[in-house]
């Protein structure tokens, strides 16, 4: 409720998708802009700096429209603005790329870590979205997404290695972006049979 006793209109749900692959949409395209075969570095950083900058801007977008800013979200500015930095000073795409190792590993080590302490870290971030799901459903996706993200930093890893530049930056926009949402759709099943609750508030009060 604000002052006048009128409860805020909630900010759509498009937006937090916006601001959580948007940035890295923003890189893409900054990359293959600033990208010149005479130039091979400057795509690179062309990319970097506009990344970094995309990120600042959907921080100060999640507090001023969402009200709070995410801890995912926090943890990737933080890192992106940090590599980011040593990659513009270096001139070493190798920095950037790395980065998105470390977010996903850390995500991991925190997860797996809530896990084997019995805590299921991830209810806190999708607790609004996953209604009605019990303690073992949310123990269950606590372990899968910690698991997911060990997988995407190992992922991420061997495609430093294996891709040329121009085609990492495909590859992780195009390839590992949509794994995020095919992931989350297999774990459907699972959190129904753990009181998932799929109703709308509207249709339930009917």
């Amino acid at each position: 409720m604000n002052e006048n006793g009128i409860a805020p209109k909630p900010a759509p749900k498009w937006l937090k998708f916006a601001l959580d692959f948007g940035p890295v949409l923003v890189f893409f395209l900054a990359y293959k802009l600033g990208s010149d075969d005479a130039k091979p570095v400057q795509g690179a950083m062309f990319g970097t700096a506009a990344f970094m900058a995309a990120i600042l801007i959907a921080v100060v977008i999640s507090k001023w429209k969402l009200g709070k800013i995410a801890p995912m979200l926090w943890v990737s500015a933080i890192l992106i603005v940090g590599f980011g930095s040593l990659t513009l000073f270096f001139q070493d795409f190798k920095f950037i790329q790395h980065k998105a190792t470390a977010v996903w590993g850390l995500f991991a080590a925190v997860l797996l870590g809530g896990w084997l302490f019995k805590k299921p870290l991830v209810k806190y971030v999708f607790e609004h979205a996953f209604d009605g799901v019990d303690e073992a459903g949310w123990m269950k996706l606590t372990l899968r997404w910690g698991l997911f993200f060990l997988f995407l930093g190992l992922l991420n890893e061997a495609m430093i290695v294996l891709l040329s530049e121009s085609n990492y930056v495909t590859a992780k926009t195009f390839a590992v972006l949509p794994l995020f949402f095919v992931f989350t759709l297999l774990q459907i099943p699972m959190l129904i049979r753990h009181g998932l609750n799929l109703e709308d508030e509207d249709t339930a009060e009917k």
